[in-house]
Order: structure tokens, then sequence, then C-alpha cells
């Protein structure tokens, strides 16, 4: 006689290969469909790890000379005593002024080099947008020595200070002003102002009323994105201050000896204030776009 063979039954405690398989399908859809914000996170962790330590750093009492050493105790006398150290301020107001300043002139002639290469053609136009990259390539322990030299061969060695600290900050932020601002007015709907001339405005009308709205976000963005280069620049600024004390010259000489612990608040504050711009940009053009 032939014998029947009973299947295996699979208790629920032990389980079985299909039921494994379920179990691992709801796991792996989850993880496919959010691999993308899994990855994010993890990518804005390791940016903000060191700035929460820096965070934490500004709380921080240090026994010894330098801060940086461990987190022993708590105290708000840091933020209260920001211009202990001295010259820190001083340098604070320094690289304030100079990134201003900089920031001012780079704006303006980037810009208008920007409209100049994107709606006018002129002999030279292709070569002009080959050279705006070369500061943007050329290292910047090059570029300082060669500002130096430059100065020194003028006779302006003995006066090197503010006004080489801006002109040689001008110089770098340039570049990246042009090819901000160059996106932005490259992306533009010309139709606009055409309509805006058809309908009898001026050229002057034209220019405030439409093209420089249009514009200006990616002004606002060159502006910002060139005070932030001239304010933590270190290189140029260390073969063109001469005597003068930028922050990030304050910084390093900091840590050759001591490193106040003043010097977290002030990298705080700094973070905060960024922070703090990008959303009420954020809000303000989603406000806009609502209305």
């Amino acid at each position: 006689m032939a014998t029947v063979t009973t299947p295996e039954r699979v208790s629920p405690e032990t389980g079985g290969t299909s039921g494994r398989q379920r179990a691992r399908r709801p796991v792996g859809r989850w993880l496919g469909d959010h691999l993308i914000l899994v990855v994010g996170i993890l990518v804005l962790l390791y940016m903000f790890v060191p700035i929460g330590y820096i965070f934490a750093l500004s709380f921080n009492q240090p026994s010894g000379r330098s801060a940086t050493a461990e987190l022993e105790s708590f105290t708000w006398s840091n933020w209260t005593s920001i211009c202990e150290p001295e010259g820190l301020c001083e340098s604070l107001r320094l690289s304030l002024a100079v990134g201003a300043v900089s920031t001012v002139i780079a704006t303006i002639l980037g810009t208008l080099m920007a409209f100049a290469l994107v709606r006018h053609s002129f002999r030279g136009r292709s070569s002009s947008n080959l050279l705006i990259f070369l500061p943007m390539a050329t290292p910047e322990v090059v570029m300082g020595s060669s500002l130096l030299a430059m100065f020194v061969s003028v006779g302006a060695d003995s006066a090197l200070g503010f006004t080489s600290l801006v002109i040689a900050h001008v110089l770098f932020c340039l570049s990246f002003v042009v090819v901000t601002v160059k996106a932005r007015l490259s992306g533009m709907d010309y139709r606009l102002e055409q309509a805006a001339m058809d309908l009898y405005a001026t050229e002057w009308q034209t220019f405030r009323l439409v093209t420089l709205p249009l514009a200006m976000p990616g002004i606002v963005a060159a502006a910002m994105l060139s005070f932030s280069l001239s304010f933590d620049d270190f290189i140029v600024s260390n073969f063109t201050a001469g005597q003068s004390v930028t922050f990030p010259l304050f910084v390093y000489g900091s840590k050759l000896k001591d490193f106040p612990p003043q010097l977290f608040v002030v990298g705080t504050l700094m973070f905060l204030v960024s922070f703090l711009i990008v959303i009420v940009g954020t809000l303000w053009r989603r406000r806009r776009a609502e209305s």
C-alpha cells in the first residue's frame, strides 16, 4: 500500500520561511520608501554634531587655560563677558567692517558684470567668461602671496590694513557674485520686460519695477555668499592684513596660546544669526508665492 505523507505543520512559535518573508517585506518596503529621508537625516546629524559641540562648549567653564579640552561645568559667564579676551571684539568689528564694505563693492561690480555678460554681445565675451572662473580656481595661498607681492612692488606694504583687506576680499568675492547673479539672469523670462515696454514703460521703469525685482533673489544670495567668504577668510587675510587682526586671525592666534570659551559664544551667535536669516528668507518667499 502507498503511504500518504501529511505536510509538516509549523507552529506559531517557531515560524517558517513564508512567515519570515512576510515579516521582512514591510520592513524592506519601508526602507525603500524612506531611504532618502534616512540618508538625509544621517547627513544632517553628521553636519550638525560639530555645531552642537560648539554650542555646548559656549556654556563650559574650563579649569585650565584652554576651553577645548572637555566639558567640565556649566556657566553663563561666557555669554555675559564676550569682550573679556583682549582683542576679540576689536577683531570681530574689523571682520564685520571689511566683510560689509567688500560685500557692497563686490555685489555692485559683480551685478554689473553679470548684466553685461548676459545681456550684451561684445568682443572678448567668451574670454571674459573664462577669466571670471580663474580667481575661484586659484589656490588662496597663491592669491594671497601674489597680492602681497603686488602691494610691496607699489610701495604699499607699510600701509597694509583695512584698505588692503578690502581690495583683496573684493578680488576673490567678485567671481562668486558674477556667477551667482549670472545664473539668475540666465533663467529670467525676458518677455516680461518686453511686455512692460509694450505698455509704455520707460527703460528705467522697466528696470526698476520688472528687471531688478526678478534679479533680486540672485543678488541677495550673491551678497550673502560674498559676506560669508569675506568674514571667515584666513589665508588671503594672513598675507594682506599687515598689523591688523581679523577674527579668523584672532582665532588662529588664540589656538597657539590659549583658547577662550568666548570664541565658542561668537561661533554660536554667528550660526544662530545665519539660521535666522535663512528661516526669514524661506518664510518670505513662501508668503510671496502664496500671495
